[in-house]
């Protein structure tokens, strides 16, 4: 018996029926020129898919997101657009995400960058569709080096800057001020998080937790007073009867971080301590809560506000460090919502902030 086997042909994919592309088109602000360039598309058997209107010096620069007909080449595009008078700045392949609203694209990314600070540079780069953005000091961003406007740069906080970087096409004054208002965002949100907070103690009684000051030396100093040593070397790890006066400027405004007091009244009942790390991504929190107000939730309220103004600075983790066997500090961080790995042996504690969960706090 003859067996025949059928033979699969292999299936051919056209590249160019699946494509996508950005062209960006300049032309002279005047009715009609869009019709026009519509019109020669169309006759091109180009769908329009998109399209955007960004005003710049003498003219408007359109950005029509198109998938070309079968068959047809970039360059006979271009020749097309250029017989209408006006000039192709940028061609280039896309993928579907380029059809998303722009608007709704800046407004999802801004909320990703409010939860989550550390991922500024990844929304600034979809955000401007640029080809990198990277992370340098201040010092050494060279905001005047605009490589023929194909490099922007992005002050953020007081030491560091965004770079942005797109060879193909030169970023617009539009997409700029876009970028900006969407880095200011992220930062009045920032400083919203460190807004004073209210919280309400095991006992009933209310605090406020707000950032210290250097006004708040003497009543730093009267909270340090009504510790017992036991308290106060559990916090500085060394024997002390009272605060020297030379260190409550440095406790009330550390090196590169803030310090976070609960309030009672007039008075100071507890206080935190953030102190990021170079990077920024790791920080260092310490907590005292004077001894009548110990286990009355104090400084757990402390721990998740703490939590929650490094999560919105940036941080990834929180390290602290307490004395060997003693695991206070670590169970103030469950209460808070946060998620610790279990103290080391040395009593380094250490808290990765994507897990948490932190209490919500009432903001005043």
């Amino acid at each position: 018996m003859e067996i025949r086997t059928r033979r699969t042909l292999p299936v051919v994919v056209d590249e160019t029926a699946l494509a996508v592309w950005r062209v960006r088109i300049r032309m002279e602000d005047r009715p009609g020129a869009l019709a026009r360039i519509a019109i020669r598309m169309a006759d091109l058997e180009c769908n329009i898919l998109g399209l955007t209107v960004l005003p710049v010096p003498g003219g408007v620069l359109d950005e029509i997101v198109i998938r070309p007909a079968t068959g047809l080449t970039k360059d006979q595009l271009v020749t097309a657009i250029q017989a209408e008078g006006c000039e192709c700045s940028c061609l280039a392949g896309v993928d579907m995400s380029s059809l998303v609203d722009a608007s709704a694209a800046v407004l999802t990314a801004a909320g990703r960058a409010v939860d989550d600070p550390a991922r500024r540079a990844e929304v600034l780069r979809e955000v401007l569709t640029a080809d990198l953005v990277t992370v340098v000091p201040l010092a050494e961003a060279n905001p005047a080096r605009v490589e023929g406007g194909h490099r922007a740069v992005f002050a953020v906080g007081e030491d560091s800057a965004l770079v942005a970087r797109r060879r193909w096409a030169p970023f617009v004054q539009l997409e700029l001020a876009r970028a900006e208002a969407l880095l200011g965002l992220i930062e009045r949100s920032r400083r919203n998080v460190s807004a004073p907070a209210a919280a309400t103690c095991a006992d009933g009684a209310a605090i406020v937790l707000r950032e210290g000051k250097p006004a708040d030396a003497e009543a730093v100093s009267a909270m340090h007073a009504r510790c017992s040593s036991n308290t106060l070397f559990a916090r500085y790890h060394t024997g002390m009867s009272r605060m020297p006066r030379r260190w409550l400027h440095r406790l009330l405004v550390p090196p590169r971080g803030m310090s976070l007091l609960a309030v009672c009244g007039r008075e100071v009942v507890g206080l935190g301590q953030l102190i990021p790390g170079p990077a920024g991504e790791i920080a260092e929190v310490s907590l005292l809560v004077e001894d009548a107000w110990q286990r009355n939730g104090v400084g757990t309220a402390l721990m998740a506000r703490v939590a929650e103004i490094a999560a919105a600075g940036g941080c990834r983790r929180l390290v602290a460090v307490s004395l060997p066997g003693r695991d206070a500090i670590y169970r103030t961080a469950l209460c808070a919502g946060l998620a610790p790995d279990p103290p080391e042996e040395e009593g380094l504690l250490r808290i990765d902030l994507h897990r948490a969960e932190p209490r919500v706090l009432s903001e005043l």
